[in-house]
């Protein structure tokens, strides 16, 4: 037991400094870790994985607080559309689909290509690509529709949504600075209500509902950790860097998932 519990404080450690920096929880990362490694039964690794956003998330939001950047436009559009869709992505998977291969193939078919795509874009020098989009150029009817069904994958896998915001918004032509922290709130905001959505589905349900509370607090502690430490970073290392980065963890969780269902 206390194995397990500091292999997810270093887990999430370890996760967290790597994705802060680009707006990505960690947790689906851990995700296949909670499931290979520390035998997390579905659909139990859902919450315990919302447990993980919930507990990781202040680390790097109070350092991008502090730095300025979180209070923006972006966050509360992302925010008021990822929660009521994790609400509905609880429901879903606990009456509907318990099982993770067609959450692995959608994540798998997405990702991959797009993280190859920002991998491309930059990498490519500034001459040879067209301006990036901006902002303004985002409709907030589709800004809050995406939010929405990335709330509704999240609730349902308890990713928290900005493993896939992320890669989406950067891939239109915003800046990583911008997307971290706004991506980074709307996936604390879902987590949370996605946690006590669980929690509330497993006193009416039988099964492993409930999330695993000791390794969820032990992974998060080290997210929280990582988180700060990684949002720290970030103001320091350039964008093209941030925009590889998100690519390559995109590609590799694209490509993780697409081995792991054909095999």
């Amino acid at each position: 037991m206390d194995w397990t519990l500091a292999g997810g404080l270093a887990a999430g450690l370890l996760i967290a400094i790597v994705t802060a920096p680009v707006g990505v929880s960690g947790a689906v990362f851990l995700l296949p870790v909670q499931l290979s490694v520390f035998g997390v039964p579905s659909p139990a690794v859902t919450p315990t994985n919302l447990l993980f956003n919930v507990v990781a998330g202040p680390g790097a939001l109070w350092r991008y607080r502090r730095d300025g950047t979180l209070r923006q436009d972006l966050t509360r559009r992302l925010v008021l559309g990822t929660l009521p869709g994790v609400v509905m992505g609880a429901a879903i998977r606990v009456f509907a689909l318990p099982g993770p291969e067609v959450f692995r193939l959608l994540i798998a078919v997405l990702l991959l290509p797009l993280g190859l795509w920002l991998c491309l874009r930059a990498v490519t020098p500034a001459g040879h690509r067209q301006h990036p989009a901006s902002v303004s150029e985002l409709p907030p009817r589709t800004l809050t529709g995406l939010a929405l069904a990335v709330g509704v994958i999240g609730g349902m896998y308890g990713i928290g949504g900005g493993s896939l915001l992320g890669p989406i918004l950067v891939g239109r032509g915003l800046p990583v600075t911008r997307v971290a922290p706004a991506a980074l709130s709307a996936t604390f905001a879902t987590s949370l209500v996605g946690a006590a959505a669980y929690a509330l589905l497993s006193l009416v349900n039988s099964g492993d509902i409930a999330p695993d509370w000791w390794l969820g607090i032990a992974c998060g502690t080290g997210g929280l950790l990582g988180g700060y430490l990684g949002a720290r970073l970030q103001p320091r290392l350039p964008e093209r860097a941030l925009r590889l980065t998100l690519g390559a963890l995109a590609s590799a969780l694209g490509a993780l998932y697409a081995t792991q269902t054909l095999l």
